[in-house]
């Protein structure tokens, strides 16, 4: 049974020898970042099992900030943004997620240099994430999206997709 990809003009049906036309499923990688984001973010907060930690207001995200965030959500959309950064780049830890989430330290008339984020937000959010069986650790180091969190986030994904259809 041989199924071959109608990639030029339309990438969301899969076309077999038969002729029929198949609909192919949508991950996260098919949706644009911010809308996926942004219903995955809802989803956390409309989640029991995913909590805000109490500290959530008074800290910032890095050293090279000068303010914490303004939004109330923006710990659901962080969380959301780790999700989906794991998701495309299964392997990757806390450190990376430092370096992608950091940003340059102005120090006023002085250069300016590279500075990581706060690594205690990303952690917390991964051990809530894996509290939910989102994400696992790998036992080579890092983390991966496990089957019911690949599930999970594709079924938003394609609801995001099918949304932005209509």
């Amino acid at each position: 049974f041989f199924l071959w990809w109608f990639n030029e003009f339309n990438s969301d049906y899969i076309m077999s020898d038969a002729g029929e036309e198949e609909v192919r499923g949508i991950c996260v990688r098919d949706v644009a970042a911010d809308d996926f984001i942004a219903a995955y973010a809802e989803h956390l907060k409309n989640s029991d099992k995913f909590e805000l930690p109490v500290w959530a207001d008074l800290v910032k995200t890095g050293v090279f900030k000068e303010l914490a965030p303004y939004g109330e959500d923006w710990y659901y959309t962080r969380a959301a943004s780790i999700a989906r950064k794991v998701y495309l780049r299964p392997g990757v830890g806390v450190g990376m997620l430092q370096k992608w989430y950091g940003g340059n330290y102005r120090r006023g008339a002085r250069t300016e240099h590279f500075r990581k984020a706060n690594s205690g937000i990303i952690r917390s959010v991964m051990i809530q994430l894996e509290n939910m069986k989102v994400i696992e650790n790998l036992p080579s180091g890092g983390r991966r999206m496990t089957r019911v969190g690949q599930q999970d986030l594709d079924r938003i994904a394609g609801a995001v997709f099918h949304d932005n259809e209509e």
